[in-house]
């Protein structure tokens, strides 16, 4: 087995696209998986695992709360670190290091929330950075199909991997309390502001004409309209097509969608880049204020995925973005691939 420090290096340092494959990622992920499983008493490991078809697989969510897993707080260090090998084994450099802020942000939420000697403890507990949990679905293998999730609040990463190859990473959930640190040693952070940025950057390019189109809403929505749903279908309005656009709003779609993709493996968000491109027209729909501070909410929709970005709670100060996929959120396309082959087996 690949030392400790070996896994940790591998998933950690920089990877550029043209030096990964599919299998490179799947293989990392059974790797570090297994590392991981290895060092877990047998307590501990029943948390962790669950069969790849249990419905824990589906049950996800983006708010404070406990779950089904195994916590980064209940983890030896060793431990801790392998998790975040396998985090970032998913992640690009830059997701990983928007991942690992988010959940440094309960720090400064139990800074904000536990002035109140009273309340200290439960907020301590509500706002823990290490409330994150792990769980694995399936054997960890480059045959045959699982999946793995790493979760907790404002965080939501779902992988599926298949014959060695990782193929869904949806739903992906990442949102931001406070959306920009306003006190503190930490003023100024803005973990999701570039997916802010260029969303208002897009919408305030477009002349009137192309500007009614986009808005679907003159008040933002509170929230996301997928929500946590296990299974969405296409959002309407659709909003502006990209056909309406011209070159230099293009490219500031291009680029938008791009923030949110490359989150992801620089491999794995590659494809799907390939796959937008040649599957029809991608619309860009706005609802609320286009100026800072004001609650705004966007999405880009293609036609097999939506992206929703929300910031409109705690006085347009908290951001909530979430990327799914029609058919494939959670590889549901291919556990019915996998059901079908079964079904043939049985039969013959």
């Amino acid at each position: 087995m690949p030392s400790l420090l070996a896994l940790v290096c591998a998933a950690i340092l920089p990877l550029q696209p043209a030096d990964l494959h599919a299998h490179d990622g799947a293989q990392q992920m059974v790797d570090t998986a297994n590392a991981l499983l290895a060092t877990l008493p047998a307590e501990s490991k029943a948390k962790a695992v669950f069969p790849f078809d249990h419905d824990e697989r589906q049950n996800w969510h983006f708010i404070p709360k406990e779950r089904l897993g195994l916590p980064i707080k209940e983890m030896t260090q060793e431990q801790r670190l392998l998790a975040h090998a396998l985090l970032n084994s998913g992640l690009s450099t830059t997701g990983y290091m928007k991942a690992v802020s988010i959940m440094s942000l309960e720090e400064v939420l139990y800074t904000i929330e536990g002035a109140d000697p009273a309340k200290r403890e439960a907020t301590r507990e509500k706002r823990n950075p290490e409330r994150y949990f792990v769980s694995i679905f399936g054997e960890p293998s480059m045959k045959g199909t699982w999946g793995w999730r790493f979760e907790g609040h404002h965080l939501s990463l779902n992988f599926t991997v298949k014959d060695g190859a990782l193929l869904r990473v949806t739903p992906a959930f990442f949102g931001t309390n406070p959306g920009e640190v306003r006190e503190g040693p930490r003023t100024g952070l803005r973990v999701l502001g570039q997916e802010e940025d260029l969303g208002r950057d897009l919408v305030k390019s477009l002349d009137d004409a192309q500007f009614k189109k986009a808005l679907v809403s003159a008040e933002a929505y509170k929230d996301v309209l997928t929500e946590a749903k296990r299974e969405v279908t296409p959002l309407t309005p659709d909003g502006l097509s990209e056909t309406e656009l011209n070159d230099a709003q293009k490219a500031k779609l291009e680029k938008l969608i791009k923030a949110h993709l490359f989150r992801s493996r620089p491999e794995v968000a590659e494809e799907a880049w390939k796959e937008i491109k040649t599957s029809g027209p991608v619309f860009f729909a706005w609802a609320g204020g286009k100026e800072k501070g004001q609650p705004h909410y966007y999405r880009v929709q293609g036609k097999t995925f939506v992206v929703e970005y929300d910031n409109t709670q705690n006085d347009a100060n908290h951001i909530h973005v979430v990327w799914r996929d029609f058919d494939s959120d959670f590889g549901r396309d291919l556990l019915g691939e996998h059901l079908k082959a079964a079904h043939q087996a049985q039969g013959k």
